[in-house]
């Protein structure tokens, strides 16, 4: 009922519309209206009265919430069942526990904070609550093995960064799936999966996104290494639409992948790429290489030229710093 009385006053825009009318197009009582703008209000919707006129909407909540999501994703696979969470310890954990419950495919869990989140190789993920974006993507798809699920790590990343670059900021991927800007991260991706030997039941696709988090708002040990949208804007980003240009971009990339496989996806990551080319560091867990980052194969494993030969490095057991870094790992 929030949805459908949000949507009216949206509508109406600047026009005042009356409590009658909201309760004879909905089927509901005047009472029932009015308890559902007190709900609203609460939420922090700034909705003005006036007398023998009714209700106007004048401002919105910086909130991802259904009622604030779903308009902008209409007819979208990944706009029909969002999940939302004001907190939540993590949003890849609730989208498993959902998925296990028949969440369908498409479905988004989003929170404006979570507490145990975390990234690749274990790292933790922190962001202050309400300034970025935290999601997590449920697919369930029919047309790829499980061995392929790693490489939508690689879709998400390049859906982010293009719907990143739509805002006219300029980012890239460093291998596999980090977001930069300027040498500094950006986003943090993290896709688990269950399946059997021949079937995925479901792949989760969880996102954390630095927004519109201040420069001190980072902890010292990541201050040098990390930024966020609102500092390379120079302005506060809209968040919802931000999460929705990326919803979409991602369902465009797995629609395509469903139909083509995903060689696209791999061309797409190459073009975005801030690795590829350059001379890298591979720190494994049990020897330390350096060569020339070459290409990322049909696995979307990273190619690196050696003066021993071709290495080929496999997503998940290393990182990748450029040749020379002798720093701390970070996130």
């Amino acid at each position: 009922m929030r949805k459908e009385i949000l949507d009216l006053l949206k509508k109406a825009g600047d026009t005042y519309i009356s409590g009658e009318d909201i309760a004879e197009k909905l089927g509901v009582s005047r009472t029932a209206v009015w308890k559902h703008i007190k709900e609203l209000r609460r939420a922090g919707y700034d909705i003005v009265s006036q007398a023998h006129s009714g209700y106007a909407l004048k401002g919105a909540p910086d909130v991802l919430t259904p009622e604030e999501l779903m308009p902008l994703l209409k007819d979208s696979l990944f706009g029909k069942n969002i999940i939302y969470h004001e907190e939540t310890r993590s949003t890849n954990e609730d989208a498993k526990a959902a998925a296990n419950d028949g969440a369908p495919d498409g479905t988004v869990v989003v929170t404006e904070f979570q507490g145990t989140g975390h990234g690749r190789l274990s790292r933790g993920w922190f962001c202050p609550k309400g300034e970025g974006v935290l999601f997590s993507v449920i697919l369930r798809p029919t047309s790829f093995l499980p061995q392929e699920a790693p490489k939508c790590t690689l879709l998400a990343a390049v859906a982010v960064a293009r719907a990143i670059r739509g805002l006219g900021i300029d980012v890239g991927i460093k291998w596999p799936n980090d977001i930069l800007a300027d040498g500094r991260k950006l986003v943090g991706i993290l896709t688990e999966m269950s399946a059997e030997m021949e079937r995925i039941h479901y792949i989760v696709i969880g996102t954390g996104i630095n927004v519109n988090i201040d420069a001190d708002e980072f902890s010292p040990e990541i201050q040098d290494t990390a930024t966020s949208l609102s500092i390379l804007a120079g302005h506060a980003i809209d968040r919802r639409a931000l999460l929705a240009a990326i919803l979409r971009e991602m369902e465009s990339l797995y629609a395509a992948v469903q139909r083509e496989g995903f060689a696209p996806v791999f061309d797409a990551w190459r073009e975005l790429s801030v690795t590829l080319g350059q001379e890298v560091r591979v720190l494994g867990v049990n020897e330390t290489f350096e060569g020339t980052a070459a290409d990322i194969d049909e696995t979307g494993a990273l190619l690196v030229d050696t003066p021993e030969g071709r290495r080929r490095v496999l997503a998940g057991d290393v990182s990748i710093r450029p040749k020379g870094w002798t720093g701390k790992r970070t996130n």
